[in-house]
């Protein structure tokens, strides 16, 4: 069975919001978003993560919030947020070697204490609220 988006004017005002802002950024509407705006609180709940997590006044480089969302997107079990995710974490340096091996960032040698430190503490905070 296969779902289909519904036309934007069918999405509350805050998903257009998004919508726009998906525009903006990739240049096209992207249909999974158009997909979970069926359940329209959810989307926007995920929304506001991401965008807490990646906010420009936080204390964590681009680089190391982008290793963050990557890995919430990997626990999500979200193939498209992480395809995405890992190319704005490619976008801000972090080579393709260290982006394959996230899922294994507690043992691997690519990634330092500081690094190691915030997304233990992330990904605790995340699980708590799940």
């Amino acid at each position: 069975m296969r779902i289909a988006p519904r036309p934007l004017s069918h999405y509350p005002w805050f998903a257009r919001l998004l919508f726009w802002n998906q525009r903006r950024r990739y240049g096209q509407v992207l249909e999974p978003g158009l997909l979970w705006a069926r359940s329209p609180w959810v989307f926007a709940a995920l929304a506001l993560l991401y965008g807490a997590l990646d906010r420009s006044r936080s204390p964590l480089s681009p680089a190391l919030r982008a290793l963050v969302t990557v890995r919430v997107s990997q626990i999500n079990h979200c193939a498209f947020c992480v395809d995405i995710n890992a190319a704005t974490l490619a976008k801000r340096g972090v080579g393709p070697d260290k982006i394959a091996a996230l899922a294994d960032w507690r043992t691997s040698d690519l990634f330092d204490s500081l690094e190691r430190a915030v997304i233990r503490t992330m990904i605790s905070a995340f699980v708590r609220q799940r």
